[in-house]
């Protein structure tokens, strides 16, 4: 089956959100949304979540579910203020208990700090299956990016996060506490398993040199024939010579430090102290 798919790209962090609807029933999941934040300031403002709300409301879905590919650092997560105007269940792989565990310490969280998951309504097993009205889905752990890592398989499409991007991209980096190039292949190659005629949506796209405008959708087909880091034929120690010395050139993303301890929370911000503000950690000399 073949949901509707719309996308929604926010050009301040290179990320792509998507509204993937059932035609029939008009059922709905929201993927991978951006609450937009100034780091130089600290404030927040919800215009990018706004229009995938409005957008949702003036189609007329109704949204069962709010979808993270996996805790993302490059960009905080806007779904606690999606959910609170549209409802749905809140939902990540469920290896997120192992992020949590890793940046909680990194950071030394609150006592409080849950690192079982329970801030999620609802943790995805490995090839656990659901419905998007009815649009058969089913969730593909795919780590390596992270531990947590999931693609998300609705109808005839693929929501594959991090793991890649377009073909003229390649792959997503490996060397965040947690990630493992070998595991990234692996991963990838259940994405490839996949029919040929699959839509893959990518959660980023930073335009390849050459390339004069942002895209965000190809093909099974199209990534193993053309990726210029995984096509077919490339081997799993070529990858993982290439992925590892690509990794050791890359700066770290500008907003992980403060994106990561959001959305290891499910988007919501660590709570107040004494004075009735909320503060992000900024360590030193620990990344």
């Amino acid at each position: 089956m073949q949901p509707d798919v719309h996308a929604f790209f926010d050009e301040a962090t290179f990320t792509v959100s998507y509204v993937v609807a059932d035609p029939e029933t008009r059922r709905a999941a929201v993927i991978d949304t951006v609450l937009d934040f100034d780091p130089a300031s600290g404030r927040t403002s919800t215009a990018s979540a706004d229009a995938v709300i409005a957008f949702v409301r003036q189609a007329g879905l109704t949204v069962d579910w709010l979808l993270e590919t996996h805790v993302h650092a490059d960009h905080l997560s806007a779904a606690p203020h999606v959910r609170q105007h549209l409802g749905g269940r809140l939902a990540i792989g469920s290896e997120i208990r192992t992020v949590q565990e890793t940046f909680g310490r990194a950071f030394n969280a609150e006592p409080t700090f849950a690192r079982d998951g329970s801030q999620f309504d609802h943790l995805f097993q490995d090839g656990e299956r659901f419905q998007v009205g009815n649009v058969p889905a089913q969730v593909l752990h795919t780590p390596g990016h992270t531990p947590a890592c999931v693609t998300y398989v609705i109808g005839d499409a693929a929501f594959v996060g991090d793991t890649l991007f377009m073909p003229d991209y390649g792959t997503a980096r490996c060397d965040f506490p947690g990630g493992d190039a070998r595991t990234l292949y692996r991963s990838i190659q259940r994405i490839f398993a996949l029919p040929p005629e699959t839509r893959l949506f990518m959660c980023h796209d930073y335009k390849a040199p050459g390339r004069d405008e942002y895209r965000w959708e190809t093909t099974v087909a199209e990534e193993r024939a053309k990726n210029r880091h995984v096509h077919d034929g490339v081997t799993e120690d070529a990858f993982v010579k290439m992925r590892t010395e690509r990794d050791a050139t890359l700066s770290m993303p500008r907003l992980i430090l403060p994106s990561v301890q959001v959305n290891m929370r499910a988007g919501e911000f660590p709570p107040p102290e004494s004075n009735g503000t909320r503060y992000l950690k900024l360590p030193v000399n620990l990344f």
